[in-house]
Parts: structure tokens; sequence; C-alpha cells
């Protein structure tokens, strides 16, 4: 009689414990216990030892992405956007030095169909004739110059070229290779 009255109680509680959890989940899940995302958050990273985050980004930049990563074989979009995060701090990692003398080129591919575009790039490169050894130009397509800017100089100065060139509207692209000699 104990075993069925034991069996009677299990029985009677596990729908009402059940459903106890599925209200908990779905209040967690539209946002009302705030203060357990953290936690819950935490142990997550912890075991998985990853970070999620969203990034937004055009349709065609994502579909673009999408084909590259899977014709270099990767196993997933999470592995390639892994390796172009790694590989945008370690082309920036130069930035972070405060002195010293360093050679390199910085590239940047910008449209010539934006009104002023061409006049505001050579303005920036005239600011910087001191640490500019030579400017190779090549025409990708109608609408657009490739440059390759041969630079020896301070980092300083070097940093400063790259972000005048960055800031610039129309400017699609600019990377550096900087080596210490």
């Amino acid at each position: 009689m104990a075993a069925m009255s034991r069996l009677l109680k299990y029985t009677i509680r596990t729908p009402y414990i059940v459903l106890c959890i599925m209200v908990i989940v779905t209040l967690y899940i539209k946002g009302f216990f705030l203060p357990l995302q953290p936690i819950i958050g935490g142990l997550l990273n912890r075991r998985r030892k990853v970070r999620r985050f969203s990034v937004s980004l055009p349709p065609s930049l994502v579909e673009e992405f999408d084909e590259t990563w899977r014709n270099m074989r990767y196993a997933n979009r999470s592995k390639a956007v892994h390796d172009a995060v790694r590989g945008f701090i370690t082309e920036v990692q130069w930035m972070k030095r405060e002195a010293g003398v360093v050679v390199g080129v910085v590239l940047v591919l910008y449209y010539l169909d934006r009104p002023g575009l061409v006049e505001e790039v050579a303005a920036v490169q005239h600011r910087f004739k001191g640490i500019i050894a030579s400017i190779q130009k090549m025409y990708v397509e109608e609408n657009k110059m490739f440059e390759i800017i041969g630079v020896r100089g301070g980092v300083g100065a070097i940093k400063r070229l790259t972000q005048g060139l960055m800031a610039k509207k129309g400017v699609k692209q600019v990377k550096a290779s900087i080596i210490a000699p």
C-alpha cells in the first residue's frame, strides 16, 4: 500500500512539476527573468568557451561571404568568421605600436564615380608625402581604382595615413601590410 501511495503522489506531482518548469522556461524566454540571463549565459560560455554575438550585414555581403567560406572548404560559417576576425586583428595589431620606423604597403580600393573622392585621396596622400616612397595605380573596373602605396616612416604617421584614407566615403577598402626592418 505504501508503494502505491508513493506512486500515486509521484504521478500526481509529475504533471504539476512539468507544468511549473514549462511556465518558468516560457517566462525566461520572454525575458521576465532577466537577472538569470547572465548566470545561464555564463554557464554556457564556460562550458563551450565561446561567446555568441550578432552582426548585421547587407544580404549581398552575406551571400558573398557564404560562397567564399564554402569554396575554401571551411566546415562552417563560425570557423570562417573566427578566422576573418583573427586576420583583421592581426592586420591591425601594428597600429598599437607607438613608435619606431616601419616599411610596407597600404592597399586602397576606391570608387572613381564618387564626386570629389579622387581629389580627397590625393590630398591625404599629399599630406603624407614624407613617408610615401611610391604609388602605383591600377584600374580594376571602369569605376574602381586600386592603389599600392609604398611607405617608409614612423608608425604614427603611417597610422594617420591609413586612417585618413579609411575615413573617406567611397573608399571601399584599405589594408596595410607593415613590417619592422
